[in-house]
């Protein structure tokens, strides 16, 4: 197969996502018009323009909130993916930042119906007071109804009581002095195994074992199925079967990514982060086995110190492509994506 890529930077200022402009015979325009719409998707919008409307119930909506990992920066927040479909809004751990993307996305803190885990560093749950304690606020961007409700691995319980002890100042406060309802600070906490964990409004989320290191047990990975389509998101693994088998024809399938050079290699410390996440090669293997219709990158892992540059999104691409061919998307905070019938089609999305 001939195929000729080329890699452009977007225009939007601060960013530096990678765009892949794909010909291939036979399949040029369809290649196009995809990457022609992941471009629009990553340009600013003004405040002039017409912002990014509510889903309907009927319409399959992801967003990625956050692609980033522990690492501060601010063009990529901690790992967040928030799902719409069915009339519910599901979101897939709360690392660093949630909040505010939920508010760039156009959703109220408090419209969260449910934060799933997909296990319990934290990066994945450092942005969980955030979310629970100033959800429950009154103000119009909060506005909770009812329970903060959470799904995830052994020792999430333990988290929300936790919670519970640190912020007990604040919370009696503020019911004394605000009047805020103590019903909807409660944590209403389910902690799961593999197997269907919600099923709500023809909205089903499976939950998979993923292998993020022996130590690191018990982890998991998701499948959000609704009228006939799915996608499927990885949280942190190393290379999985098990997410090959439950992914396996989802339409939009999100994953994780991790890359060195191998200079830094020669250092245990990163040696050891390395072989708790998937390599661009093997994140290749998945895709071409799963064969999703769109595959999409999130929370980087990219290593590197001063001497030693940490791996490129482009090199991150390039090194995907030796064993996958299909459709693939370098992800970005604010990125959305509407799953119809057919396709996986990405939509412009708010200004970071």
């Amino acid at each position: 197969m001939q195929r000729r890529l080329k890699f452009e930077k977007t225009a939007n200022l601060g960013m530096n996502t990678l765009v892949e402009l794909i010909t291939t015979k036979g399949k040029s325009m369809k290649h196009f018009l995809m990457v022609l719409l992941t471009l629009l998707s990553q340009m600013p919008i003004g405040s002039a323009m017409a912002q990014v409307k509510a889903p309907a119930n009927d319409e399959f909506r992801v967003t990625l909130l956050g692609t980033g990992s522990p690492a501060p920066v601010m063009r990529r927040f901690g790992p967040g993916v928030l799902v719409q479909a069915g009339g519910k809004n599901l979101l897939i751990d709360s690392g660093r930042g949630t909040t505010q993307r939920l508010m760039q996305s156009g959703l109220k803190l408090g419209q969260v119906d449910a934060l799933i885990l997909t296990h319990l560093h934290s990066d994945h749950v450092v942005g969980i007071p955030d979310l629970w304690l100033t959800g429950w606020l009154e103000a119009n961007y909060a506005q909770r109804k009812g329970p903060f409700v959470v799904y995830g691995p052994k020792g999430t319980q333990a988290l929300m009581d936790g919670l519970a002890i640190a912020y007990d100042w604040d919370i009696k406060a503020r019911i004394a002095d605000q009047n805020l309802k103590p019903e909807s600070i409660q944590s209403k906490v389910t902690e799961i195994d593999e197997g269907v964990i919600y099923e709500q409004g023809g909205v089903k989320v499976v939950a998979f074992k993923v292998d993020h290191g022996e130590l690191l047990q018990p982890a998991f990975g998701y499948r959000i199925d609704y009228a006939g389509r799915s996608v499927t998101i990885s949280g942190d693994t190393r290379f999985s079967e098990n997410l090959i088998k439950f992914a396996t024809g989802t339409d939009l399938l999100i994953h994780q990514v991790a890359a060195a050079r191998e200079d830094l290699l020669k250092s245990p410390v990163f040696q050891v982060i390395l072989a708790h996440h998937t390599q661009p090669h093997e994140a290749g293997i998945v895709f071409t086995r799963v064969k999703p219709k769109l595959a999409v990158y999130y929370h980087f892992v990219l290593l590197g110190i001063p001497g030693i540059p940490a791996v490129t999104e482009k090199e991150v691409f390039e090194m995907t492509r030796k064993t996958y061919d299909g459709p693939l998307l370098i992800g970005e905070d604010l990125m959305a994506f509407r799953l119809d019938a057919e396709a996986v089609v990405p939509l412009a999305t708010r200004s970071q």
